[in-house]
């Protein structure tokens, strides 16, 4: 290209910015010895315009709310990534070697170590699902941000794209771009359309986004399909590029199969190298464009006190759950809830129709609904997000992934276990517990009356990171006085005695079970300690040992879950190899239709069962 007007030098520049994020990509996954040089060759051209033509950003404080976010949900290119922020002075160059070593933090996917990375991505089909709710999240905060997003083609297979493609329209967020880097090629072969760009031109296009159509290599249509879709206009905008795996790095290798996830040798990555370097212009980088708003600027009054009093009377805990949204929302303005079309269950509606515009309908698409959630999170909000906790187990991927990014994220699932009742096996949770006990850092909440749901709540939004809160269908005694005080990493014992013979440690509904069981027991002149295991995790191991050896040793564990990975398990990590014998009553089959008594009795871990339990294991 002959430079003949400014416009032209800056084409230039954009294209040497390019050309070094494809060197600086190759250097580092050969030093690394692995990594995806090809996947981020093709993307290089869109990212070197995202980054120094379109995006207003600080380097210094990437996540202020005034800051355009960008998101690399094609993860394996993670390189490409860090070259781009190493070209902004967000990182040194020098240090793009140290890719994927262990005392690094240039990991081979992104996460959060990095300040410029806003959610863990790599598994794919993710990141615009996260973007929706950056995007939200800036339009929440009163902020002109956009948010753009990175895919690669492959991933436009995962169902969780196509979700977060109709919430964007639904919602009018206008403010998002998604740029497909459509090379071709995945993992293993072609993509399912190869480039036939009209296939993902007319997908977008039957969601309600605007499409446009180009070429990814040709740095002037790159340009001028980034400006446009910046401006908004009422849908979010999609930019279908036609790229070539591989791109600029040889005839080798260029839209050949067999090179995904492999460096180059460095003998070829040396030449390669060369070859790329001969062909810059030596242009100075177009300079960063820099955030509207002053960056740093609070956008939202600080936190109150809670005010007002949890219910202490009988009512279901799934209810209290709503309630006490609606108290926090009044002190916290950081707090927004999303639910799955199920807000009239998991009483989330309360908080709607008291904070409307800080409400999230997610319809029943539980995947996008949690990934939009860590993307909130990560604009600095507050977001609980719930559902019948089945229909989270659906979105374990985008659990999983919000662990490792150790997202703000809190998560309320209603109607677990068998005592739903008549609903059957499809809508009882019984896996949950050991779906979020296996979350790094996770808190898990399993309260039992109002009081302690509120607290939960509360204990939930006062703590970074992951929490899960638990809770039931059917209405239940109040058991707490408002006053009682909770804590993460704590339990309550609700009876006890100098005499006591076993402790019985339970949750939820079960507790209920095992109080009732009490009273018969105490009727009869048998001493049972009853334990409400208020927080599965992290598990009060010294309070629970105390209690166990103060009833000669032998603890009762009762769940409404499967005995895999749930309340007893816990119990069992926590006690039994202090010589603790650990007894357990979970559901052990299948469950079917019923009312929640029946079921409660029929599969073990009902007022009977715990009877007949404590009978045998106290032999009398």
């Amino acid at each position: 290209m002959a430079m003949s007007s400014p416009a032209d030098a800056r084409l230039l520049a954009l294209e040497d910015l390019a050309t070094q994020l494809r060197v600086d990509s190759v250097r580092a996954t050969t030093a690394a010895g692995s990594g995806h040089p090809t996947s981020c060759a093709s993307g290089a051209d869109l990212v070197a315009a995202i980054f120094f033509d379109v995006m207003r950003f600080d380097p210094q404080a990437p996540r202020d709310p005034a800051c355009d976010r960008f998101v690399l949900s094609k993860g394996h290119a993670a390189p490409l990534l860090y070259a781009a922020w190493a070209a902004a002075g967000a990182l040194d160059r020098k240090d793009l070697v140290q890719l994927r070593q262990i005392d690094g933090d240039l990991e081979g996917h992104p996460t959060p170590r990095l300040p410029f990375v806003d959610v863990a991505t790599g598994s794919l089909g993710q990141g615009l699902g996260v973007g929706v709710g950056l995007a939200l999240g800036a339009r929440m905060l009163g902020a002109d941000a956009r948010v753009f997003v990175l895919l690669g083609d492959g991933e436009m297979a995962e169902g969780s794209v196509w979700e977060a493609a109709q919430m964007a329209s639904h919602e009018k967020v206008e403010n998002l771009v998604a740029i497909v880097d459509v090379n071709a090629l995945g993992q293993s072969g072609p993509t399912m359309f190869g480039h036939d760009l009209k296939a993902y031109q007319r997908r977008f296009a039957a969601f309600g986004w605007r499409v446009n159509v180009i070429d990814g290599h040709d740095m002037k249509q790159v340009t001028t399909a980034l400006r446009r879709a910046a401006r908004g206009r009422g849908a979010p905008t999609a930019i279908v590029a036609r790229t070539v795996k591989g791109k600029g790095l040889g005839a080798e290798v260029e839209g050949k199969e067999g090179w995904h996830g492999k460096p180059l040798p460095p003998d070829m990555a040396e030449r390669v190298i060369a070859a790329l370097e001969s062909r810059l212009h030596r242009l100075p980088p177009p300079p960063i464009h820099r955030p509207r708003r002053r960056a740093g600027k609070s956008a939202l009054p600080t936190p109150q006190p809670v005010a007002g009093k949890p219910p202490t009377g009988e009512i279901a805990t799934r209810q209290a759950y709503g309630e006490a949204l609606v108290r926090l929302g009044e002190s916290d303005p950081r707090v927004r809830v999303l639910d799955g079309d199920v807000k009239n269950s998991t009483y989330a509606e309360k908080f709607k129709e008291r904070f409307p515009d800080r409400f999230v309908e997610g319809w029943i698409a539980e995947q996008n609904m949690v990934s939009a959630g860590a993307g909130l999170a990560a604009q600095g909000l507050i977001p609980f997000v719930s559902s019948f906790a089945c229909f989270l187990e659906r979105a374990a991927d985008q659990i999983r992934m919000a662990g490792i990014s150790r997202a703000n994220l809190k998560l309320c699932g209603s109607h677990a276990g068998v005592s739903i009742g008549e609903d059957g096996p499809s809508q009882m949770a019984l896996e949950d517990l050991a779906l979020f006990r296996a979350i790094p850092e996770a808190v898990v909440f399993y309260p039992s009356d109002g009081v302690a749901t509120d607290a939960a709540v509360r204990l939930a939004a006062a703590r970074k990171g992951i929490v899960y809160i638990r809770t039931t269908r059917g209405k239940t005694p109040g058991l707490y006085r408002e006053d009682d005080a909770f804590a993460v990493g704590t339990l309550k014992t609700l009876r006890r005695s100098e005499r006591d013979r076993l402790a019985i440690v339970a949750a939820g509904i079960t507790l209920h079970e095992a109080l009732a069981a009490y009273d018969e027991l105490a009727k009869q002149g048998t001493a049972v300690r009853v334990i409400d295991l208020f927080c599965v995790k992290p598990l009060d191991a010294a309070a629970l040992l105390e209690a166990a050896r103060a009833c000669d040793n032998r603890v009762l564990t009762v769940e409404d879950h499967y005995p895999e990975g749930g309340l007893g398990d816990a119990v069992m990590e926590a006690v039994s190899t202090a010589g603790v014998a650990v007894h357990r009553l979970a559901v052990r089959e299948i469950p079917r239709s019923g009312p929640p008594r029946q079921l409660l009795e029929r599969f073990g871990i009902g007022r009977g069962p715990i009877l007949a339990k404590v009978r045998e294991i106290l032999g009398g």
